[in-house]
């Protein structure tokens, strides 16, 4: 596993299940409200500061996404996004990067496809079981509540990385 996680150059996540807990709600005007985890975003934010890229491969749509995603200057957003594996593919040639060199973090079964062709594959403690089958990894979080953080934080300090990150908080 190590091997694998040391030649991880991007991240892609799926979003409902993953970067929230799966829950969509609605307010009394029909709007979609989505509620992120602040340290995922944050682990985001430093995976990115050490010069790694990320990517939001979502089946569905949504403008509460695209703003969580902007402000944390997510590398690419993809939404409506079905099958996911046309995307997939599109996202390795626009970032330059091989199957072996993504990790992809997902929890139900249109995240299958991907999920098996990635570098290192993860899928969160809450999703389908068959994700978890072909998961490399699967984290001790749930997906919303710091699932995300969890991969980041592993990626980190398996490429030697996450010295670097508390260096500066010290």
């Amino acid at each position: 596993m190590i091997n694998k996680i040391k030649k991880i150059k991007l991240l892609v996540m799926d979003v409902d299940g993953v970067l929230t807990d799966g829950k969509i709600i609605y307010d009394g005007d029909g709007k979609e409200i989505k509620v992120f985890n602040v340290q995922d975003g944050y682990g985001l934010v430093l995976f990115q500061k050490m010069g790694l890229k990320t990517a939001i491969l979502s089946a569905r749509s949504a403008p509460a996404v695209t703003t969580r995603m902007k402000d944390l200057k997510i590398t690419k957003i993809y939404q409506d996004a079905y099958p996911k594996m046309g995307t997939y593919k599109k996202i390795l040639k626009e970032l330059k990067v091989k199957e072996d060199e993504v990790c992809f973090v997902g929890d139900d079964l249109p995240d299958l496809p991907v999920l098996k062709r990635v570098g290192f594959a993860v899928a969160v403690k809450n999703a389908a079981p068959e994700l978890k089958r072909h998961a490399d990894y699967v984290t001790r979080k749930k997906g919303g509540q710091g699932a995300v953080r969890e991969v980041v934080e592993l990626i980190l300090k398996k490429k030697g990385l996450w010295r670097k990150i508390i260096a500066t908080y010290i």
